[in-house]
């Protein structure tokens, strides 16, 4: 099963509430949310107020990707917010194994997250921790952005590599996911599209943004 994760950043902070709502009865299966510290990234968005926010407004799970440097710091707070899996980048810590193993300890799912530029490599020795690898198909710090076509290549690697190891750790992507890349995607073994303006800006609203993603 593919699953759908759409993006918060992208929807209208306004009408927040109104925008989960959309996504749930579109059949969304959980929603990612992007920390950005201004740091890691060059943009900043949200913290924990928003996390705890949103678990007060839904009963999806809360996916939370942190794109912050020095993870390590923040797990506890996010998980006393009420994410339920934390998503660090291998690019933002020197100790991958010990922030995956500090969010396991936490009771939460542990995903990692990497860079275009960077290999796959980085996550050999972490991929039996894992309950997610995330693969950035465009440089995060921003919405909106188009997709990366060599990207594609990483994703059916790893996908070769989590199967040849018989793993259950699930492969998501991030950026420009939208109704033209998406079954590419997914034919490259994706099984998790994260998804923010092709959802949140679809012109017939959030809702018909979600199922169409889907189908």
């Amino acid at each position: 099963m593919v699953r759908v994760a759409p993006s918060v950043l992208a929807s209208d902070f306004l009408r927040l509430g109104e925008e989960v709502a959309a996504v749930e009865r579109g059949g969304a299966d959980r929603l990612h949310l992007d920390v950005m510290d201004g740091r890691f990234v060059p943009n900043i968005s949200f913290g924990i107020p928003v996390v705890q926010a949103l678990r007060k407004a839904t009963r999806l799970p809360l996916e939370t990707h942190l794109m912050i440097v020095e993870p390590e710091r923040w797990a506890e707070p996010f998980a006393k917010a009420g994410a339920t899996t934390l998503i660090v980048h291998a690019e933002a810590t020197p100790h991958l194994h010990r922030a995956v193993h500090q969010v396991k300890e936490l009771g939460l799912k542990a995903g990692v997250a990497l860079n275009p530029a960077t290999p796959l490599g980085a996550l050999d020795e972490m991929l039996e921790d894992l309950d997610l690898a995330l693969v950035m198909t465009v440089n995060p710090g921003f919405g909106g952005q188009k997709f990366l076509e060599a990207t594609l290549r990483k994703v059916s690697e790893l996908r070769r590599r989590i199967d040849a190891r018989n793993l259950p750790c699930e492969l998501e992507v991030d950026g420009g996911v939208d109704e033209r890349t998406a079954p590419r995607l997914v034919a490259a073994g994706a099984t998790v599209l994260v998804a923010g303006t092709s959802v949140f800006g679809h012109r017939d609203g959030a809702e018909a943004g979600v199922r169409r993603l889907k189908q």
